[in-house]
């Protein structure tokens, strides 16, 4: 479903432990609701954060999109590595001293947070994260990334170095006309709790990964 338009909503100042950042909101609005085949209608408003530091016009800056994780970001469940990703992004940002970290309202790959706890139990029982999604009856991922993109061409940025270790991210934001001059990892250690988790990602759907043997035919 094609985003209509983007505003930004707020611009403010925001410091962290990390560094010292600007916080801008955006709307993205959406000419109606519509879902794509096993995941949720696309709501006809999206919300989402850009955190900015020092100059993101010079060259292309880090830019990192992450999708909301509360039991990740917030509670610091070891059952992915959501918050990690996260936090290694923005001290990549703090240590070039330029870059935007994006935060979409994507819980649990798109399919929200209700049905990701409901994910959770099916994981509990056996299955992955992928076999879960699709037993209750989604994709295995549902996100989409047109609001990021949206808000870096109104941000006046045209090419990023993009920090991810998913391809489709790439893909997304080429296809919307944002070049991803370099791909940088967000790759970290992996834990026990959560190192199949990763391997699924990888040989399910095609994470990149230099840690990790892939067990795959």
């Amino acid at each position: 479903m094609a985003i209509t338009s983007v505003r930004k909503v707020a611009d403010a100042d925001f410091p962290t432990r990390w560094g010292h950042f600007r916080i801008l909101g955006f709307e993205g609005a959406y000419a109606a609701a519509a879902g794509t085949e096993g995941c949720n209608a696309t709501p006809e408003k999206e919300e989402a954060v850009a955190l900015t530091m020092g100059d993101v016009h010079a060259a292309p800056p880090l830019v990192r999109i992450h999708s909301q994780c509360l039991t990740g970001d917030v509670f610091h469940s070891l059952r992915c590595d959501c918050r990690l990703q996260l936090e290694l992004a923005l001290s990549k940002i703090v240590e070039a001293g330029a870059g935007i970290l994006i935060y979409e309202q994507q819980e649990g790959r798109g399919i929200g947070l209700m049905a990701k706890l409901r994910a959770y139990e099916l994981q509990d029982q056996g299955l992955d994260t992928v076999d879960a999604n699709l037993q209750l009856g989604f994709q295995a991922d549902c996100r989409e990334f047109e609001l990021p993109a949206e808000i870096l061409r109104q941000m006046g940025v045209a090419s990023v170095r993009l920090i991810t270790n998913n391809p489709d991210k790439v893909a997304a934001l080429e296809a919307a006309g944002v070049r991803v001059a370099e791909r940088v990892s967000a790759e970290v250690p992996a834990e026990d709790t959560f190192e199949q988790y990763l391997r699924v990602k990888q040989e399910k759907m095609g994470h990149l990964f230099d840690g990790l043997e892939t067990t795959a035919k």
